[in-house]
């Protein structure tokens, strides 16, 4: 088990929005944690990755218990996130916002280059001189994706990838995801869209107003005909 998170509960101020949250995540899997906005998916990645930390409750990382350590310390153990916000330094070019995330791989070889992630993204390429600031959103995405990339993380925490996309860029950015599990990324996706999130998913967590409703494979959620009925419209 790469990842545990066990009975978090988490707040902003008085605001509770975690009550009680559990998932796994193995090495080499995909999970969506699917749910409407507001229902704590954007918390419980940032519950995670140190940002807004849980005031109870456990998250293990690779067995060691993280839930108290900070987010850059988060960071350097293997875990990226890509903010919904995506959060990229406008000023900068899409090379430059590459070049500050470079972090070695520990096993040589293995590691994610500016060639590798412009194989995975190569409408990056030609605008690699351009400043993030003039991007489109997909350009945006894809960049901020490739730049978590580039720090060699282990697991991914994606949050709404495809919030506020094109459905040609969603189909787009789709593709690139499946190419990230094929090689053996680990993956937790943060989404709305479900149909998305199936189709690039072994797991499923569908979180309603902070607890978890709904939990299995995508194969068995596909044949429970109630549950698909009623979390597909999400």
């Amino acid at each position: 088990m790469i990842l545990e998170v066990t009975d978090i509960y988490t707040s902003y101020g008085l605001s509770q929005i975690l009550f009680g949250v559990s998932l796994k995540v193995e090495t080499g899997e995909v999970v969506s944690l699917l749910g409407r906005n507001g229902v704590g998916k954007t918390t419980t990645l940032r519950s995670i990755m140190g940002l807004t930390p849980p005031h109870s409750g456990s998250i293990t990382w690779k067995g060691k218990e993280i839930a108290r350590k900070l987010p850059h310390q988060i960071a350097r153990m293997g875990i990226g996130f890509v903010p919904e916000d995506r959060r990229i330094f406008s000023d900068l070019t899409v090379w430059e916002n590459l070049d500050v995330a470079i972090k070695s791989a520990k096993k040589t070889g293995q590691g994610w280059t500016m060639e590798r992630v412009f194989e995975l993204f190569p409408a990056l390429k030609p605008i690699q001189k351009r400043r993030g600031g003039y991007l489109s959103g997909g350009e945006q995405q894809m960049l901020t994706i490739a730049r978590t990339l580039m720090g060699n993380p282990n697991l991914l925490l994606l949050d709404e990838p495809s919030e506020g996309l094109a459905p040609i860029v969603v189909h787009q950015l789709g593709n690139q995801i499946m190419k990230l599990r094929q090689e053996g990324m680990t993956i937790l996706l943060c989404e709305q869209n479900a149909r998305f999130s199936l189709q690039l998913s072994d797991r499923l967590y569908i979180l309603e107003k902070g607890v978890v409703r709904y939990r299995g494979s995508v194969a068995d959620f596909r044949k429970d005909e109630e549950a698909y009925k009623t979390y597909l419209a999400l």
